[in-house]
């Protein structure tokens, strides 16, 4: 595995000298491995309460846009992060206004719910099963493969969910003058090759873009999330391994009570958010649902 997370990688190999669908297999390998890793790490939860991005930023005069789109099972989406990331959130997004930039939230802290049903809802489910499907030259996953791909990309338990955890954001980035998205590659939520964050398979202004937006975040005390563009954490198990550090996590999966603004850790955070039969259930529905709209499976 590539444990060289502190840069982007300028030595990848050109595009035709390997094709997408087995760089697209190693990558989720790798991606397995490192949420192996985080599943190991120890996590001493500090107990910081959640603060509201929404009027951290009014209160601070900095421009951010928040998706205003539904989570899943039309939830809320909450734009939370710890007490001791604000900070860093606000000099993050105020650098990005000073290049003429718009940092727009996608998503943050996630309960139980939020998480276990993003994995099953059909637009992401059915997305991650037809990458699966093409990495494994068309034939149909198991459930304990897809399993393991929904784990790298949905965070399917408590303990490598790093939104569950209050300290992780996904970000689009926009231009001010023009209200267009920068050029990442693909729009948020992509999940193909594009999707690692040093991908090949992105054109140079993608990539350049890429690189400019985790530097900002970089220096504001974000790392990363390697096999995601849009995903930036610290605090947690991710940011220790990322960074090679040995002291255990202060961030972890945590109840959060919105009456008290209490966050209380989870209990057991290494279980399954998801059994095997409900991935089983989700491949057979997903499958007809395919089947359903284009007269045929793939």
């Amino acid at each position: 595995m590539n444990n060289n997370f502190n840069n982007f990688d300028d030595t990848l190999k050109s595009p035709v000298a390997f094709s997408a669908v087995s760089y697209l297999s190693e990558q989720l390998d790798e991606a397995y491995e490192f949420m192996m890793k985080a599943m190991r790490y120890p996590v001493i939860e500090c107990g910081e309460a959640l603060v509201c991005l929404e009027q951290a930023t009014a209160q601070a005069g900095v421009d951010v846009k928040f998706s205003r789109k539904a989570h899943v099972l039309g939830l809320p989406r909450r734009y939370l992060l710890r007490e001791g990331q604000i900070r860093a959130f606000l000099q993050a997004a105020a650098e990005m206004n000073r290049c003429g930039w718009v940092m727009r939230v996608e998503d943050g802290y996630r309960n139980l719910d939020m998480q276990k049903f993003i994995g099953l809802e059909p637009v992401v489910f059915d997305a991650i099963l037809q990458m699966v499907i093409r990495e494994l030259g068309g034939r149909v996953p198991t459930p304990e493969h897809m399993f393991k791909r929904l784990l790298t990309l949905t965070a399917q338990t408590p303990k490598t969910g790093t939104h569950m955890s209050g300290c992780a954001l996904d970000i689009s980035v926009i231009d001010r003058k023009s209200g267009l998205e920068m050029d990442r590659g693909a729009p948020y939520l992509e999940m193909s090759e594009l999707t690692p964050m040093n991908s090949p398979f992105i054109s140079l202004t993608a990539r350049e873009n890429r690189r400019k937006i985790t530097a900002i975040m970089r220096e504001a005390g974000f790392v990363e999330y390697p096999y995601e563009f849009w995903h930036y954490n610290s605090g947690d198990a991710y940011e220790s391994i990322i960074r090679n550090q040995s002291a255990p996590a202060r961030y972890g999966a945590v109840y959060w009570d919105p009456a008290s603004n209490k966050t209380t850790p989870m209990p057991n955070p290494e279980l399954p958010l998801n059994n095997l039969d409900e991935i089983k259930t989700g491949i057979d529905a997903a499958l007809l649902r395919s089947k359903n709209a284009k007269g045929k499976i793939i």
